[in-house]
């Protein structure tokens, strides 16, 4: 059983989930044909070469001798020929040889990479990162010498920020940068958990580094980011010694074994030869740019995974018979006659599309943020309040449909020979790298709910009641009690925002305690209502499904976004149980 990658649903979604259709009915170069290119040769690629590099990664792993990484047989092969193809340019600046294609494109590509093989796709987005940051921040030199190579995917990127008396507190980083006299910096100290920190898929590995100045202030505002090539760089583009930077290990992990996570060494011989990106003392709004691509990328790292176990699962449950369903007049049944197997089927198809459209709808946003219309502001705003949901809910239900995958197969998912097991280990990581989950509800309830003295989140919600209302106009009993459901579970946001805004200021830790049921909360509402406009959309237009897009509307609103009145209870009155715990805890 593998990965087919389901293109059409994926376009369905790009083009009336993510709002690419209105931008493609305003003109211009791109047009919907080639949206649809574009994503018929992704899916293929993904299908036909990387899924079935996934099994082979988990594997054989990332050997590691000699402070050299071997990746696995086929991997450098399947690299070459992807970045050949021009994957890596897809969204990036066309002046240093990018596509400038929308980041709702890409980010549908990104699914599908990651879909495939997680461990593959994860190692591209941190390259696509550090171009963008170079491109906004690097000086016309940095930019000349490396981005056209990290664009190509010539050469790949890192991001490294974490050391190991800091982990997620960056301000209390250690890696030290002494300014030289020729305008270079000297780099030493230590980076874990870098991924692709080390491999042998191209020539140079272009780090991008925090480091602390001497005379920096303490805390985050004296971090500054630093370009250090693993090779250093000739004057005529040609790659030169070896910078005094390595690999000191690889980490053993629960999963994405063909990622290679390393532990990385700074200045054994008197320190790596670094360039300053952006200002000094200013590099966490450098590496910014890094962190949200990636946030938003490894939200669809969770949806990639969910689409492939449900895949997977469905493709059981038709083929295992066992048992005899309900009605059914002899033999055995198929497993997906059974209607608790349903349910969790379902569930799976359910959130991961619920996943998809709010991943999808926040690449949309920011592409919306880099125009020049009066709607650029607000499309940032919108950017920034739905990046934290996507990358937290996205990953957390990756995580719950993985398992639920592995109980679709019962006894057999236990095995690792399924592959559904792999599914499970690979999504684990997804809620903890990149910021966890947890911080990303921290960034949602304290920094992002407040924007604009609350009236970024009160634009959403009208949004969100203005799907609700329509739903309801319709009288379709094929939707059931949806409107009815959904919009009992965005009156449950609104009421948990409300009360959210009165304690931030004044009582902060009862804020804290309720974030992270209140970012499910807010995915929940979002996602339901986002399933429920994609259904209205189908119903609009022919050949699109519209009875499948309805029953999964339907099953969210009530069987998943019921949970709201729950969940808005939780973050309204379990705060005073979770502070109080100390006792309990000791």
């Amino acid at each position: 059983m593998t990965y087919r990658a389901p293109v059409a649903e994926i376009a369905f979604t790009l083009k009336h989930g993510a709002g690419l259709s209105r931008t493609l009915a305003q003109g211009g170069e791109l047009t919907a044909d080639d949206v649809d290119a574009v994503l018929e040769e992704a899916g293929r690629f993904a299908t036909d070469v990387l899924a079935p590099l996934n099994s082979v990664g988990d594997k054989f792993g990332t050997p590691f001798k000699d402070g050299a990484i071997t990746m696995p047989p086929g991997w450098k092969e399947a690299y070459r020929d992807w970045s050949a193809a021009g994957w890596n340019a897809v969204s990036l600046p066309a002046q240093w040889g990018g596509q400038a294609l929308p980041n709702a494109l890409n980010a549908a590509c990104i699914e599908m990479w990651n879909s495939a093989s997680m461990a593959f796709g994860i190692g591209p987005v941190l390259t696509m990162g550090a171009a963008e940051a170079l491109a906004n921040y690097g000086t016309d030199d940095l930019k000349k010498t490396y981005l056209p190579k990290l664009i190509s995917g010539e050469w790949m990127g890192t991001m490294q920020l974490t050391e190991p008396q800091a982990g997620s507190d960056v301000g209390a980083l250690r890696t030290k940068a002494v300014r030289e006299s020729d305008g270079t910096y000297r780099i030493s100290g230590q980076k874990i958990f870098i991924t692709y920190g080390e491999h042998d898929l191209t020539d140079n590995i272009i780090h991008f580094v925090l480091a602390r100045l001497p005379d920096a202030p303490a805390g985050n505002r004296g971090i500054s980011l630093f370009l250090v090539p693993k090779f250093l760089v000739n004057k005529d583009g040609s790659l030169g010694a070896r910078n005094d930077v390595r690999a000191h290990s690889i980490e053993h992990k629960l999963g994405i074994h063909a990622s290679p996570t390393c532990t990385m060494v700074y200045g054994d011989n008197g320190g790596a030869t670094g360039y300053l990106v952006g200002e000094e003392n200013r590099g966490l709004a450098c590496m910014f740019t890094m962190m949200n691509l990636a946030r938003l990328s490894v939200g669809l790292q969770g949806v990639g995974i969910a689409e492939r176990a449900t895949q997977q699962a469905l493709q059981y449950a038709r083929d295992r018979k066992q048992g005899r369903a309900l009605g059914a007049a002899s033999g055995s049944s198929s497993i997906i006659e059974h209607p608790d197997v349903k349910r969790m089927l379902m569930t799976m198809r359910a959130l991961t599309r619920a996943a998809r459209a709010i991943c999808y709808a926040t690449a949309g946003a920011i592409d919306g943020s880099h125009g020049k219309s009066d709607g650029a502001a607000e499309a940032d705003g919108r950017a920034a309040l739905l990046t934290p949901i996507a990358k937290a809910f996205s990953t957390d239900i990756g995580i719950e449909v993985a398992s639920l995958g592995v109980q679709v197969h019962g006894g057999m998912g236990f095995i690792e020979e399924t592959g559904a097991a792999q599914h499970l280990r690979d999504a684990r990581i997804a809620a903890i790298y990149e910021g966890t989950n947890g911080i990303q509800a921290i960034d949602l309830a304290t920094r992002k709910v407040p924007l604009q003295g609350g009236a970024v989140v009160r634009a959403y919600l009208d949004e969100l009641r203005t799907i609700v209302k329509a739903v309801q106009a319709t009288n379709d009993p094929a939707f059931g009690a949806t409107g009815a459901r959904l919009a009992e579970a965005v009156d449950s946001l609104d009421r948990a925002t409300t009360w959210l805004l009165s304690k931030i200021e004044k009582e902060p830790q009862a804020a804290l305690a309720g974030a992270t049921p209140y970012l499910r909360l807010f995915g929940n509402a979002a996602g339901g209502c986002m399933l429920a406009d994609e259904a209205l959309a189908a119903l609009r237009i022919a050949g699109a499904e519209p009875a499948s897009r309805v029953a999964i509307a339907r099953f969210f609103a009530e069987n998943i976004a019921v949970q709201a009145s729950g969940l808005e209870r939780i973050v309204i009155e379990g705060a005073d149980s979770v502070n109080a715990a100390d006792a309990a805890l000791a």
